[in-house]
């Protein structure tokens, strides 16, 4: 029972708590904070595994392919941002079903 609340409630917690620890100092500037860049970083390492499935440039130039590449990270930040909310909810969705005893 420990060791299960350890792999799936504490450790998940921990990690996520640190990464956007890390992404504040980021997100902010000096006319305040950026919400939208917040939101894209925080979610890049849970959607790195659909940045690069839509849009590979082919035969572009080196303008067309770096434009290609930003929009690929924008659109998984975005992505990674809701699969983030997906994965608290997850968390918290087995820490109640630990206490009342159905895991």
């Amino acid at each position: 029972m420990a060791r299960n609340v350890m792999i799936k409630i504490i450790l998940p917690l921990i990690g996520i708590a640190l990464w956007l620890a890390a992404c504040i100092p980021i997100a902010t500037r000096s006319e305040g904070f950026n919400y939208f860049m917040f939101w894209i970083i925080a979610g890049i390492p849970f959607g790195i595994r659909y940045m690069f499935f839509k849009l590979m440039p082919k035969g572009y130039g080196i303008s067309g392919t770096v434009g290609a590449f930003a929009l690929n990270i924008i659109i998984g930040g975005i992505i990674g941002g809701l699969m983030l909310m997906t994965r608290i909810v997850q968390v918290f969705v087995d820490a109640v079903r630990m206490i009342i005893g159905k895991a």
